[in-house]
């Protein structure tokens, strides 16, 4: 089932930065706007990241954008690098946080993997953003994103929710033992980047369609079923 996503700032960024800015002598009043400020920041970085890389983005076009000034992105960032961290930890972040609205504790081990299966084929088409941001820092050797201190801490619980499932699965019979959960999420995640990475190159070799929604929906239902096959005994 589809599900349509909205861009959410990363909430210990904004967290943090509020906390500066009232620790810098800004009154509380002005904290909901100093937020609100920061999330806009944040947003706007996020497309000047995707669109042009980190080499490309200009802290000048972000600041314009958002008609705040150089000086604030670099006091609450602590300039380029820390907005581009802070980027990639809000677009991951957002992720993790809607993966609980699946319930998946309510499914069964299939179900269960099946959902989040499409879940993550479904996010990563309606949000090409996140791909190009993690195909550049992938290009980047994850140089920036190893300076995180919270990128961990962001994104175990994706593989402590797969392990529940699949542990699950194993111990009601109908998955095989043997798996480790961190292989199902690359071997979900590889694929739904993939159908987005590398969707264009691929249909203009092999001279076929990917766009319409039939093609669409035959690769979701592809992926779901190769990952539903690797577990199965």
């Amino acid at each position: 089932m589809s599900k349509s996503v909205t861009a959410q700032a990363s909430h210990q960024t904004l967290h943090q930065s509020t906390e500066s800015a009232a620790k810098g002598g800004v009154a509380s009043g002005n904290v909901r706007d100093s937020a609100k400020t920061l999330q806009n920041i944040l947003e706007v970085a996020a497309r000047e990241f995707e669109s042009k890389g980190y080499n490309g983005a200009r802290i000048d076009a972000i600041a314009e954008a958002t008609r705040t000034s150089k000086r604030m992105i670099y006091y609450h960032f602590e300039g380029k690098e820390g907005l581009y961290i802070a980027v990639l930890e809000a677009a991951y972040r957002r992720i993790r946080e809607l993966e609980p609205s699946l319930h998946l504790e309510d499914l069964d081990p299939v179900n269960a993997l099946r959902e989040l299966t499409g879940f993550t084929y479904d996010y990563h088409l309606q949000n090409p953003g996140f791909v190009r941001l993690v195909m550049t820092e992938n290009i980047h050797n994850g140089a920036f994103l190893a300076r995180s201190k919270v990128i961990q801490t962001v994104n175990n619980p994706a593989i402590e929710m797969i392990a529940r499932v699949y542990e699950q699965g194993v111990a009601s019979g109908v998955f095989r033992a043997g798996l480790r959960p961190i292989d199902l999420h690359f071997l979900i995640s590889a694929q739904s980047f993939y159908n987005v990475s590398n969707r264009r190159t691929f249909a203009l070799i092999f001279k076929q369609d990917f766009e319409s929604p039939e093609a669409i929906a035959l690769r979701r239902a592809n992926i779901i079923e190769s990952v539903i096959r690797m577990v199965l005994k």
